[in-house]
């Protein structure tokens, strides 16, 4: 489905919890969030009746998101519904990686095509530092588990403005040899406005003109832009509420971000 500038809207992030076994300091406040009842968070049913909607619109594409989705109970059961949706071609997840020792080959027999992998330096101090207590044995364990399954990865790098060169060819040896693909992500405030000036070294955020995406919260709003404060609740039990909120949310996507002061980053996605 075209939004009201022509752009194809086909990618959906579903962000299926606001939790998150860390504390990155980009990411969530140091205090952390607060802590939703599981009734409080879309079912499994309901986020596979939403993309089974989207879906008939256009959207082929889902990233199932946090928060952690690992820490999401039964997160495979969520993969198998959304992989039997006919139209939708690829479902990703993006971790952290700390639980993918333990998942990966489950979250693979469910029919998950890909993993993003959030890891900003391979120094374990550093990370420690970044995640506010990470420990990055669990990522690499997590990585060699993702490998071994068979899944496609990439690592999504956040570099700040004290991220070095070095950091960075560090990463990019590291992909390299493992042959996962790196993708650089410009660190960003929600709160302020958005980044115009798109620099090659960054993949992400993508520049307003090719974005093709809209969000899921996992609360059952849908936000047409991460850096907005526009949301547009919609009735999970209700079909064509569901419809008419999707249509909307594609519609109402504006030309460019500007800001977002209403959310924190790990409630939305990334």
């Amino acid at each position: 489905m075209l939004d009201s500038f022509n752009r194809e809207i086909s990618y959906l992030r579903i962000s299926v919890t606001d939790r998150c076994n860390l504390r990155c300091i980009y990411c969530m406040p140091a205090e952390g969030v607060e802590k939703k009842r599981h009734e409080d968070c879309l079912s499994f049913e309901q986020i596979t009746a939403i993309a089974r909607e989207a879906a008939a619109l256009g959207i082929n594409k889902i990233r199932l998101t946090g928060g952690e989705p690992l820490v999401r109970k039964g997160i495979c059961t969520l993969v198998k519904q959304l992989k039997g949706i006919e139209g939708l071609k690829t479902l990703g997840m993006t971790t952290n990686g700390h639980f993918l020792e333990q998942y990966a080959p489950d979250l693979k027999k469910a029919g998950l095509d890909s993993l993003n992998i959030s890891l900003d330096t391979l120094n374990p101090e550093r990370y420690s530092h970044l995640t506010r207590g990470g420990d990055i044995r669990e990522v690499f364990k997590g990585i060699e588990a993702a490998l071994t399954s068979g899944f496609p990865l990439k690592i999504n790098m956040v570099v700040s403005d004290d991220t070095t060169v070095s950091e960075m060819n560090e990463m990019k040896d590291f992909c390299e040899k493992k042959g996962i693909r790196l993708q650089r992500i410009r660190e960003y405030d929600l709160k302020e406005d958005k980044f115009k000036d798109e620099e090659i070294i960054y993949h992400r955020p993508p520049p307003c003109a090719t974005c093709n995406r809209i969000r899921l919260l996992s609360r059952g709003s849908l936000k047409p832009c991460l850096h907005s404060d526009n949301e547009i609740r919609i009735d999970p039990d209700n079909p064509d509420h569901i419809k008419e909120a999707l249509r909307k949310a594609i519609t109402e996507k504006p030309r460019c971000g500007s800001s977002c002061s209403t959310r924190n980053m790990v409630e939305i996605g990334g």
